[in-house]
C-alpha cells in the first residue's frame, strides 16, 4: 500500500515507518497523521511484525506542527486529539500508540521539536543521533500540547523539570535529552540505524507474545496498585504457560542453543 507522506519497509519481523516530509523537515500535516494512524493499526494486527520503528527522513526526525498551514488559518491541533475527532469517536494518535502491545522504538535522527518531542516520548524505546535537538515550543506559538506530551513528559523526566522545558519552551541537545531520562541512548549520527536495527532485532528474537503481554501489564500497571497488578499478570502468566514459546523456551535452554519463538 502507497502512502503520500510516510515510508513503510517490513523486514525480520521489524515494521520501519520513514516520516516522508525532507522538504519541510517531517513537519505533521493531517494526511501524515491519518497516515500514522492507519500503518500504525495495519502493524499492530500483523503477525509478522514483533517491533514497530518511527524515524524521519532527511535532516529532522519531525519538527513539530505545519506552521505555514496554521498561519493561513488552519488548526493547531496536529495529531489527530482535537475537539472534533473526540465528539466522533475516533482516538486519537496518541491513543492508538499508547494501546498497541508490540514494542515502538523511535530512532531519532534530527530535530524532534513541538510534536516531533511528543512523538519521540509516545515510543517506548528512544535512541537518538548526537545530532539530535529536543524541544517543546507550544508555549511560544501560543498553545499547549496536545498529542500526549503533558502527560509523558513528568512520567518521563519529573515534575519540576518537565515543567522547566513546558514553560520556557527552550531547546536542548541529544546528551542533554539522555541525561534527565527522555531518550535511552544516544549513539554518532552514522551509527543511528546499526544502533537501532539491533535493538530491534535483539526484541524481535524473543518470544512475541510475552512481550507484547509484558508491555500490556507494565502499561496497566501504571494506573493500579502493586495487589492488583499481581492479579494482572499471573492471569497473563497462566495463559503463557500453554503456549508452544514456553516449551521452546525451556527445550532451547536445555539443549543449550538460542530459541526459534513461532509467537504460539
Amino acid at each position: 500500500m502507497g502512502y503520500e507522506t510516510i515510508v513503510v519497509d517490513k523486514a525480520g519481523g521489524i515494521a520501519t515507518i520513514t516520516l516522508n516530509r525532507p522538504e519541510k523537515m517531517n513537519a505533521i500535516s493531517a494526511s501524515m497523521i491519518s497516515e500514522l494512524q492507519q500503518v500504525l493499526h495495519h502493524a499492530a494486527e500483523d503477525p509478522e511484525v514483533r517491533v514497530i520503528v518511527i524515524t524521519g527522513a532527511g535532516r529532522a526526525f519531525c519538527a513539530g506542527m505545519d506552521l505555514a498551514s496554521v498561519a493561513g488559518g488552519g488548526s493547531p491541533t496536529g495529531g489527530g486529539a482535537g475537539q472534533e475527532e473526540r465528539q466522533i469517536g475516533h482516538p486519537s494518535l496518541p491513543l492508538v500508540m499508547e494501546a498497541i502491545d508490540k514494542p515502538i522504538i523511535a530512532a531519532v535522527n534530527g530535530a524532534a521539536i513541538g510534536w516531533g518531542m511528543e512523538l519521540v516520548m509516545l515510543c517506548d524505546i528512544k535512541i537518538s543521533s548526537d545530532n539530535a535537538i529536543f524541544g517543546d515550543m507550544h508555549v511560544v506559538r501560543g498553545v499547549i500540547a496536545d498529542n500526549g506530551g503533558l502527560w509523558m513528559l513528568p512520567k518521563l523526566v519529573g515534575w519540576s523539570k518537565a515543567a522547566e522545558i513546558y514553560f520556557v519552551g527552550d531547546r536542548m541537545d541529544a546528551k542533554e535529552a539522555e541525561r534527565i531520562g527522555l531518550v535511552n541512548r544516544v549513539v554518532p549520527h552514522e551509527e543511528l540505524p546499526k544502533a537501532t536495527q539491533e535493538m530491534a532485532t535483539r526484541i524481535a528474537s524473543n518470544a512475541p507474545l510475552a512481550v507484547q503481554m509484558g508491555k500490556r501489564y507494565m502499561r496497566l500497571s501504571q494506573k493500579c496498585d502493586l495487589e492488583s497488578s499481581q492479579d494482572h499478570c499471573f492471569a497473563a502468566l497462566r495463559l503463557l504457560m500453554q503456549t508452544e514459546d514456553v516449551r521452546e523456551g525451556a527445550k532451547a535452554f536445555l539443549e543449550k542453543r538460542a530459541p526459534v519463538f513461532r509467537g504460539r
